[in-house]
This record gives structure tokens, sequence and C-alpha cells, in this order.
């Protein structure tokens, strides 16, 4: 089985990589957020006109499978650099917002009493 990397060396890889290359000028929040857009608009293509039933198949085709890897990659890149730009740490972010939505959105039913 393949182990994971971790988000922490993640991050770190994709900082090493852009400061190897003189990127991490250009990486500003402003910067960050439209190049997410880009790559997440990259990915709605892919799907854009199939159909729902076409769209729950897309890894069935090994070269549709490849490109929708390839965004959800770009995507996630982005991310995590905006997330260390902006000192968010994405995975406590995501758990407060699960618990917010928890409260929101109760299950229906789960208060009634029997």
């Amino acid at each position: 089985m393949t182990e994971h990397p971790d988000l922490a060396g993640l991050q770190r890889r994709l900082a090493e990589f852009a400061a190897a290359r003189d990127w991490q000028q250009f990486h500003t929040p402003k910067n960050l957020v439209s190049a997410l857009s880009v790559e997440a608009a990259e990915l709605v293509e892919i799907f854009q006109w199939l159909t729902p039933e076409e769209s729950a198949r897309v890894m069935d085709d090994p070269g549709t499978a490849h490109r929708v890897t390839d965004e959800v990659a770009d995507v996630l890149a982005y991310l995590l650099q905006l997330c260390e730009v902006l000192g968010v740490d994405p995975l406590a972010a995501l758990a407060a917002k699960i618990e917010r939505n928890e409260g929101r959105f109760p299950v229906p039913g789960a208060g009634d009493a029997p």
C-alpha cells in the first residue's frame, strides 16, 4: 500500500519548488486565488456537458481519469499554497466548517422525541 505524504510535507514541497524557481514573488493571495479559480474551471470543463450518469463513470476512461486527477492536483496545490501564504490551517478550517454545518443542518428527525 502506498503511504500518503502529510499535508505539511506537501506544502513544504510546494514552497521549495516555488522558491527554487523564484516564483514566490508571484504567490500573492490575489494571484493564488485567481490561479485556483482557473484550475477549478478546467476541472469543471471536463464535466461540463456530461450527463449525471456519464459524470459518475468519468474515471472509467484512463485518458479522462488522468485529466481529472491532474486538475484535482492543480486545484489542491493552489489551495494549499494559498493556505500557506495566509496562515490558514486547511484541516482545522475544514473541521470547524463541518462542525458549524452540523449545527446549521441537523439530521432530519434526529431531535424528535420517540
